[in-house]
C-alpha cells in the first residue's frame, strides 16, 4: 500500500490521514463544494474535488471516489465510519478496479447489513438474541400484531438503519401506527429502505459493545468492551471503556459472544458488536443480547486505542495489507477513557441543531486530552453533514479521575460562539451523581433531562457576566487593574449597581452590591454571592474566578464586537447592553415561531384559530437527516400557518403565529 485514498471527510479523514502518514503512506483527500477549504483537504498531500455539498451527490457515489482513486494512482481506499463504510456493493468494485478496501469482506458487510438477517444469523451461531420479529412481511396488521405478540413497550428499528435514525419507541399499541409511519419515513429518507424490525424494548437497558478484529489468516481477537449507554435519541453522546461495574465473568462472557459473532461471518478488519444489557442490577453473563454488529470503525474507537495503546486505524491498514492481529493473550485493559462526542446543537431548544460560522472556537489540550476535529476557528458548520464539532476524549488511571479531567477540560479550554454547543449539557450528565456512581443506562438522559438542561443563561451566567463588565469598564478607564490584584478584590465605591443586558432578545436585569472579597447578586429571579473574586486580563480577554456557594467558578470573558463574550462550564453567551428593538428580535418574536434551520416541511399540525398549549408540536421540519418538531413556546392561539407540507424553508422564516388568548 503506497497511496491512501480516504473516502470520507473532517475529522474522520484527519483521523485517517495521521495513521497513513506514520506508517509512510501517501494520503489523498476528497472533498466537495462545501468541503473546498476544510483542515481535511489540507493535511492530505493530494485532493481531488467529487461534486456538490450533498453528500448523496459527492461523498456517496462510489464510481466518483473510484475515479477519483484512478486519478491519483491511489491503490487502496479507507472508507472512514459512514458514508460508504458499510457498502458491499463498493467494496466489490473496489475489487473489480485491484484497489484495496480497507474493510471486511462484501460477504460479512452483507451478513451483518440488515439487521434481521444478522439476528437469524446470530441465532444459528448461538450468541444471544434480543426477542423481536425479523419477518419479511411489513404491512401494518402483521407488524401491529407482531409488537402486541412480544409485549409493550418495543421498539420499532430500520432493518437498514444506524445513528440512531429510523428507530422508535412505542409504550402503548394505540400509538404503533403513527411511529411506525415516522419510523418507516426516516428509513426511506436516510437509507433508501423502509424496512423494518421490531424488538421487546428492555426496560432498563446499558448499551455495552465490543471492539473485534479479524485477519485473514482466520483468527479473530477482542479489544474489550465500551459503554455507551448515555444517548439522546439513540445517538450516542458519551462513551467509556471498560464499562463500569463490569465483572472478569460477564467481561469474559460478552467478548467471547463478540468474537464468536464475528467467526460466524469469517470476519476481516475492525468491527464493533453491539449488545444490549439489562442494567436494572449487576450485569449478569446471562444478561445481555446481541443487537447488531457494525462492520467498520466506530466514531468512539479512540477510547478502546486509549485503554489498550493500540492504533486501531493503523491496524486496519496492515491486516488490509494480509497483516495479523495481536494474540489475544497480548491486549491489556489499562486505566479508564471517556469520550464526549461535541455537538452543533441547541440543548436548550430540544437540541436543534446550529449551523453557521465558528467565529470562536478553542478546544481543550494537554496530557491525557486528545481532540479529534475537522473543523477550526472560522470554519463552517454546514447543514449539509453530521453536526460533530469534535471529539474530547480523556485518559485516566481510574474512572473518577477520567471524568474529573474531562470536566476540567471543559471548563478550562472550551469556547465556541456563535455555534450552540451540547457543551454544558455534557459537563452536568459528567458530573450528575448518578453517572459518577455508574450506575447508568440508555435512560439516564431522558429521566435527567430538566437537570441537564436547565434555564440558559442561568443565574450564575449573568452574575459573572455583571461582574465581568464591572472590571472590564474599570479596566478600560484606566483605573487600576482588579484583575492583576492577588488578594482579591476589594470594590467598596459604589453600594449598588444595576446592569441591564439582552441575550438573544431577552432583557436580563442584574443588580450587584460590593462587599469585601466580591458582590452580592440579585436578579430578576435570583440572589447569589460571588466570593474571593480574581482573575486575569491582557486586553483581549480574561478569566474571572470566584467562590459561588462553596465552588470554585471560572469564567473565560472577552471583549466581542462591542459586547461581552462569557463562556461558563461549556456554555458560551453574548451579552449586549440592553436595547428595546434588540429584545424584540427573538426567535418567537412578535409570535412567531421561526425555522432555525433550513428545512423541508413534513407536517403541520394546527391551522388558524385553534389553541394550543406550551410543548405541544406545530410543525415538523426534517433538516440534517433527521425530523425536529417545533413546539409551541407558550399557551395561546394560532392566529397564522404561512407554510404547508412540502415547503422549503430558509433559516429565520416565520412559521407558525401565535398570540394570546383573551378568552
Amino acid at each position: 500500500m503506497k497511496k491512501l485514498l480516504i473516502a470520507n471527510r473532517g475529522e474522520i479523514a484527519r483521523r485517517v490521514m495521521r495513521s497513513a502518514k506514520k506508517m509512510g503512506i501517501a494520503t489523498v483527500a476528497v472533498y466537495s463544494d462545501a468541503d473546498a477549504k476544510s483542515p481535511h483537504v489540507r493535511d492530505a498531500d493530494e485532493a481531488i474535488h467529487i461534486g456538490p455539498a450533498p453528500a448523496r451527490e459527492s461523498y456517496l457515489i462510489a464510481e466518483r471516489i473510484l475515479a477519483a482513486a484512478k486519478a491519483t494512482g491511489a491503490d487502496a481506499i479507507h472508507p472512514g465510519y459512514g458514508f460508504l463504510s458499510e457498502n458491499a456493493d463498493f467494496a466489490r468494485a473496489c475489487a473489480r478496479e485491484g484497489i484495496i478496501f480497507v474493510g471486511p469482506s462484501p460477504k460479512s458487510i452483507e451478513a451483518m447489513g440488515l439487521k434481521d438477517r444478522a439476528k437469524a444469523l446470530m441465532e444459528k451461531a448461538n450468541v444471544p438474541v434480543t426477542p423481536g420479529y425479523h419477518g419479511e412481511a411489513q404491512d401494518e396488521a402483521t407488524l401491529l400484531a407482531q409488537a402486541g405478540r412480544i409485549g409493550y413497550p418495543v421498539l420499532i428499528k430500520a432493518v437498514a438503519g444506524g445513528g440512531g435514525k429510523g428507530m422508535r419507541k412505542v409504550e402503548r399499541g394505540e400509538d404503533f401506527l403513527s411511529a411506525l409511519a415516522s419510523c418507516k419515513r426516516e428509513a426511506a429518507s436516510s437509507f433508501g429502505d423502509d424496512k423494518v424490525l421490531i424488538e421487546k424494548f428492555i426496560t432498563n437497558p446499558r448499551h455495552i459493545e465490543v471492539q473485534v478484529f479479524g485477519d485473514s489468516r482466520g483468527r479473530v481477537v477482542h479489544m474489550f468492551e465500551r459503554d455507551c449507554s448515555l444517548q439522546r435519541r439513540h445517538q450516542k453522546v458519551i462513551e467509556e471503556a471498560p464499562a463500569p461495574g463490569m465483572s472478569p465473568n460477564v467481561r469474559a462472557a460478552i467478548c467471547s459472544a463478540a468474537v464468536q459473532a464475528a467467526k460466524a461471518v469469517h470476519y476481516v478488519g475492525a468491527g464493533t458488536v453491539e449488545f444490549i444489557a439489562d442494567g436494572s442490577g449487576a450485569l449478569r453473563e446471562d444478561g445481555f443480547f446481541f443487537m447488531e454488529m457494525n462492520t467498520r470503525l466506530q466514531v468512539e474507537h479512540p477510547v478502546t486505542e486509549m485503554v489498550t495503546g493500540l492504533d486501531l486505524v493503523e491496524l486496519q491498514l496492515r491486516v488490509a495489507q494480509g497483516g495479523s492481529v495481536p494474540a489475544q493473550e497480548d491486549i491489556h485493559l489499562k486505566g479508564h477513557a471517556i469520550e464526549a462526542r461535541l455537538y452543533a446543537e441547541d440543548p436548550a431548544t430540544g437540541f436543534l441543531p446550529s449551523i453557521g460560522t465558528l467565529e470562536r472556537l478553542s478546544l481543550p489540550e494537554g496530557e491525557g486530552v486528545r481532540v479529534d476535529t475537522g473543523v477550526e476557528e472560522g470554519g463552517e458548520v454546514s447543514l449539509h453533514y453530521d453536526p460533530m464539532i469534535a471529539k474530547l476524549i480523556v485518559h485516566a488511571p481510574h474512572r473518577s479521575q477520567a471524568i474529573d479531567q474531562l470536566i476540567a477540560a471543559i471548563d478550562e479550554d472550551l469556547i465556541v460562539y456563535p455555534v450552540k454547543t451540547n457543551a454544558g449539557f455534557i459537563r452536568r450528565a459528567l458530573d450528575h451523581a448518578v453517572f459518577r456512581s455508574g450506575e447508568v443506562s440508555t435512560h439516564f438522559i431522558d429521566g435527567h433531562l430538566a437537570a441537564l438542561t436547565p434555564a440558559i443563561p442561568t443565574p450564575l451566567h449573568t452574575a459573572m457576566a455583571g461582574a465581568a463588565k464591572i472590571l472590564f469598564d474599570a479596566a478600560g478607564r484606566g483605573e487600576a487593574d482588579p484583575w492583576n490584584n492577588p488578594t482579591g478584590l476589594r470594590l467598596n465605591a459604589q453600594p449598588r449597581i444595576a446592569l441591564g443586558f439582552d441575550h438573544e432578545g431577552e432583557r436580563l436585569g442584574v443588580h450587584l452590591t460590593p462587599h469585601e472579597e466580591g458582590y452580592h447578586v440579585t436578579l430578576d429571579k435570583a440572589e447569589l454571592t460571588l466570593n474571593g473574586v480574581t482573575g486575569s486580563w491582557d486586553g483581549f480577554g480574561g478569566a474571572l474566578s470566584a467562590d459561588v456557594e462553596g465552588e470554585t467558578i471560572t469564567a473565560h470573558v472577552e471583549p466581542y464586537q462591542g459586547h461581552l463574550l462569557v463562556s461558563v462550564r461549556g456554555d458560551t453567551h453574548l451579552f449586549r447592553p440592553y436595547s428595546p428593538e434588540a429584545a424584540a428580535d427573538g426567535l418567537v418574536a412578535g409570535g412567531a415561531i421561526k425555522a432555525p434551520m433550513p428545512g423541508k416541511v413534513l407536517s403541520v399540525s394546527v391551522e388558524a384559530g385553534q389553541t394550543v398549549t406550551k410543548g405541544q408540536t406545530l410543525v415538523v421540519l426534517e433538516a440534517m437527516k433527521m425530523e425536529h418538531a417545533l413546539g409551541a413556546p407558550r399557551d395561546g392561539v394560532v392566529e397564522a400557518v404561512h407554510v404547508e407540507p412540502g415547503a422549503q424553508v430558509a433559516d429565520g422564516d416565520a412559521l407558525v403565529v401565535l398570540v394570546d388568548d383573551e378568552a
